[in-house]
């Protein structure tokens, strides 16, 4: 790896392009040398993060967000135009093909909408599966193309993806956007358009273009994210794959983007981050080095904020050997020792009343820290659904024990969770309780179970177990068996199998909108 200091330049200076972080991210997408041959651990950990897309967007297909995506790709179908120019992509749920870029959306919606799939969080936090709904879905559209970037394989979905994953990591390990509320799919747009670069091996300039293009189109605050959270978080990296794939078709056609995107006198730095004066420093591979960012990231065992996973774990296994720290009237408070991020975003620290508001949407209890400890503690698990409904979360128990629960943020934990060794970052922390009776509880957790440094690291099985329990009731045991068949076989994959990289199911035909 080589680290790039990137910073804020006037225009007088002339920055060449060669020195901006969106070409030498382009060419990251455009060393066809260092993607000639992926390494098998990272091959494999692309399938698994593929079936695991699949698997939350299984889950939330009859959600009101996903409903309305999917009714809004339905409204743009496949052209019909010449093969030479594709021949549409195919959507969760849905029947038929449709416009790639409305496929990338919808299924973005569906993939997201539960907060269930992976994540990777360094200087800033990110969804990197978000990339994947706009890579099938160009490649599924190409694949019988005639055109020049027909015959698209399950092999090259496979380079696009540790493309896409390599950029968004590489970004959030040296850039951070939360700080000045920006929310974080600013570095989606330039990781999926890089990932799109790689699937259709386009040249370097083509991609740089798409790169500005992505990240001028996406950048925008964090609000959606804080107070009440609206059905808007799910669609908000849908919105920025699709802008992804239309900033490449534009790029495809000679337009050319906003330059320096990053490091101009008006660009992101300047204007919506640190300013001049502040230097980034972002890692990249060097060229012909291998791509294995995406081994950095891990997924969720549970359907809540990752910050939220190791407590949860933690929570349901004290609830079961301390049973009074699950009744309010045995407990005085519950303090949660933990890094300044999981105190100022999901804790107490937010100073969001919404977040102990009983009658809060699911998105923002999904962002309360002090909620989910409680429901778990009290239940001894997660589940995806049952644990956000309105009769669980008014339970008057659990608004009490809920109420008891506060976070701090302590050094050590904020240290730890900025660790540059991945396997060495916590995102846990410590919980102090204080019993009605005088005792005490202390116990602490650094990372989830499923972590690859926790007790039980996922691995393949746990991926495919996720998917079949997250399509019980909603596909039928012949459709998961055959999704999780092709799934497998990803880079073995053939143009004309790639279609089947959604899952079919009956579902309710969504309500119209204005098209």
């Amino acid at each position: 790896m080589q680290t790039h200091q990137v910073r804020a330049h006037r225009s007088d200076e002339n920055l060449p392009r060669e020195e901006q972080l969106a070409w030498k991210l382009a060419q990251l997408a455009a060393d066809t040398t260092a993607l000639a041959s992926i390494d098998d651990d990272v091959v494999d950990m692309v399938v698994n993060r593929v079936i695991d897309d699949a698997a939350v967007a299984t889950a939330s297909l009859t959600r009101a967000p996903v409903l309305a995506a999917r009714a809004q790709a339905m409204a743009h179908p496949a052209s019909g135009a010449a093969p030479s120019q594709g021949t549409g992509s195919t959507v969760h749920g849905a029947p038929g093909r449709y416009g790639p870029e409305w496929a990338a959306w919808a299924n973005g919606v569906a993939v997201r909408e539960l907060d269930f799939h992976d994540t990777f969080l360094a200087a800033d936090y990110s969804h990197p599966g978000d990339n994947i709904p706009p890579v099938v879905a160009v490649a599924q559209h190409l694949a019988a193309s005639q055109g020049p970037f027909g015959g698209v394989t399950g092999a090259d979905v496979v380079r696009a993806l540790v493309t896409a994953y390599e950029v968004q990591i590489d970004l959030v390990r040296g850039i951070c956007l939360h700080e000045h509320k920006i929310d974080h799919v600013a570095h989606l747009g330039p990781s999926a358009a890089a990932g799109l670069g790689t699937l259709l091996r386009l040249p370097t300039e083509q991609v740089f273009h798409a790169i500005g293009q992505a990240l001028h189109t996406t950048t925008a605050t964090r609000q959606s994210r804080k107070g009440e959270i609206s059905t808007w978080k799910a669609h908000a990296p849908a919105f920025a794959g699709k802008a992804a794939v239309e900033a490449v078709d534009r790029a495809v056609r000679g337009q050319t983007s906003p330059t320096p995107i990053y490091e101009g006198e008006d660009g992101v730095i300047a204007r919506l981050l640190s300013g001049f004066g502040h230097v980034y420093e972002v890692p990249l591979p060097e060229a012909g080095e291998q791509r294995r960012g995406i081994l950095d990231s891990y997924t969720k065992e549970h359907s809540a904020e990752y910050q939220a996973q190791a407590w949860i774990d933690l929570a349901r296994r004290l609830g079961a050997e301390h049973p009074a720290l699950r009744d309010p009237a045995q407990v005085r408070s519950i303090v949660l020792h933990t890094s300044h991020h999981t105190h100022h975003v999901i804790g107490s620290g937010a100073n969001d009343p919404q977040k102990y508001d009983p009658t809060a949407s699911r998105e923002t209890l999904d962002h309360s820290i002090p909620y989910i400890v409680a429901v778990a503690l009290q239940d001894g698990g997660w589940h995806h659904e049952r644990s956000y409904t309105p009769e669980r979360a008014g339970r008057p128990d659990t608004v009490s024990l809920w109420r008891k629960v506060t976070t701090v943020e302590d050094p050590e934990w904020t240290r730890r969770y900025h660790d540059p060794d991945p396997m060495e970052r916590a995102f846990g922390g410590r919980l102090e309780a204080e019993l009605a009776d005088g005792s005490r509880v202390v116990e602490e957790i650094a990372v989830a179970d499923a972590h690859p440094a926790g007790a039980r690291p996922f691995a393949r099985a746990d991926y495919v177990a996720k998917f079949r329990t997250l399509a019980e009731g909603v596909l039928d045991d012949d459709e998961v068996e055959r999704f999780l068949d092709v799934a497998q076989r990803l880079p073995d994959l053939g143009p004309g199998e790639l279609s089947q990289l959604t899952v079919r199911a009956r579902t309710a035909t969504p309500a119209g909108g204005i098209f």
